[in-house]
């Protein structure tokens, strides 16, 4: 192996435009087969996985033209997990890239500006690289292949071990056990504990410090179907939901205000409880409904627990109903128990079974002064910022001891948005990044 760390930088250079693009041309052609909201899309990212194989293998092990090791694993068809190990000369020392997921959100090529599914270019510099998954996340699937070739090509001495992981199945948790959450189960990432591991699926060029939990709910009410003309014999399924709604959410930013820490992790938002969905079975304009259902979720920073506040809801909705006659009504008629009927509205709330919790990122640890300094070295400033999007799969990698910090190159302007883009610039400082990491890792005596 020829060059020396403290020559990394020098060796490695800096992202090569033209075989980032072209991969990224390739990946963004797969798109309309990567979607991933099961049972009707279900991606196969495979066909991500071998154009990533295509790329490294000619400086793999495989080929005996490198020392990338190189390893497809698949827990279902059509659907692989990509580990690729640059080998250090030290056992124990490893630096590792985590998160690049190889599947996308959905797109609506209607609703676009341009063709989702295909690379293209907002003007002749080509600044601008569009299309599914350019920021989310197969531009860093491109990005960290491309850093992983040039590894392989020059082969530097390096302490650490470089790994990079590729994954399956992060945007939809309805089908488990085949990602990353499969490589962790079978201990194929246990030697990532004993070095940094940077998760790279956030955007905006700045360490993303913490991010929050997701509790999906559904809130139900049961009144009295009833002619709208005679409301004093109706409960009304919907007031009902919006007061009882109204009074959930009181309760809930009583007993989870601002956390004392959100101001450290610079969070822009508290733990928020809000409706994204009403639906009901329907009926004519002169029907006071009997039932409705209005769903949403809850943003929840990581200094709580979401076991917990799935507890205290239940216990709001169970109160609610010992107690309708005093939730406050709509009108003079308006009412939630019929007692000359002896009837009584009802509420129900339920839980998905994809919950998720926050993480905040160990802002002592040596993963994270290495991203900062990188960050302020090669970006020119360094502002950790925090949000209550949840990122799937982080907190159970912290939870079994990977300190992980996160990071990410595409704009979070067009996150899971349309008209998705990235900018080249931003992922060739990106790499940069990277390789100032490595750089001063192996710095470390």
């Amino acid at each position: 192996m020829a060059s020396p760390a403290p020559l990394l930088k020098d060796a490695v250079g800096g992202l090569d435009r033209d075989p980032f693009v072209a991969l990224l041309a390739k990946l963004i052609g797969e798109t309309q087969r990567l979607q991933n909201d099961p049972p009707a899309l279900v991606p196969q990212e495979d066909l991500v996985a071998q154009h990533v194989l295509d790329v490294l293998r000619p400086v793999s092990t495989d080929t005996g033209g490198g020392p990338l090791l190189v390893r497809k694993v698949s827990y279902t068809e059509g659907r692989s997990n990509v580990i690729v190990e640059y080998p250090g000369t030290v056992p124990g020392r490893v630096v590792s890239f985590v998160g690049m997921h190889m599947d996308v959100v959905p797109a609506n090529p209607n609703e676009w500006d341009f063709d989702p599914f295909s690379l293209t270019f907002d003007s002749d510099d080509k600044e601008k690289l569009r299309g599914r998954g350019t920021t989310d996340c197969l531009g860093h699937v491109a990005l960290v292949t491309q850093l992983m070739r040039r590894l392989g090509e020059v082969k530097p001495a390096l302490k650490h071990s470089v790994i990079a992981v590729f994954i399956a199945n992060e945007e939809n948790s309805s089908v488990t056990g085949i990602g990353v959450d499969g490589l962790v189960k079978d201990g194929l990432l246990d030697k990532l504990k004993t070095g940094p591991l940077f998760w790279i699926d956030t955007a905006d060029k700045q360490p993303c410090i913490d991010t929050g939990g997701m509790i999906p709910w559904h809130l139900k009410a049961t009144g009295k179907l009833f002619h709208s003309g005679l409301a004093h014999k109706a409960i009304n399924s919907m007031e009902l939901n919006m007061d009882a709604l109204k009074e959930i959410q009181t309760r809930f930013y009583n007993d989870f205000p601002a956390h004392e820490k959100e101001k450290l992790y610079k969070f822009a938002t508290p733990s928020t409880i809000k409706p994204t969905k009403w639906s009901y079975p329907g009926g004519g304009l002169n029907q006071i409904p009997g039932e409705c259902t209005v769903s949403g979720d809850i943003r929840l920073t990581p200094f709580y627990s979401t076991s917990f506040v799935v507890k205290k809801l239940q216990e709001y909705v169970n109160d609610i109903n010992d107690n309708l006659e005093k939730l406050p009504t709509r009108g003079p008629v308006s009412k939630y128990v019929l007692p000359d009927e002896n009837l009584r509205g009802r509420l129900e709330i339920t839980f998905d079974g994809d919950i998720m919790n926050g993480v905040a990122c160990n802002l002592e640890s040596q993963g994270f002064k290495a991203l900062c300094k990188a960050t302020e070295e090669i970006v020119g400033h360094v502002e950790p910022y925090s949000i209550t999007g949840s990122l799937p799969l982080i907190r159970e990698l912290q939870d079994e001891g990977f300190d992980v910090q996160t990071a990410g190159y595409g704009l979070l302007k067009t996150y899971h948005a349309k008209n998705e883009y990235c900018l080249f610039s931003d992922m060739a400082q990106g790499f940069q990044v990277f390789v100032s990491i490595i750089s001063q890792l192996e710095a470390v005596v």
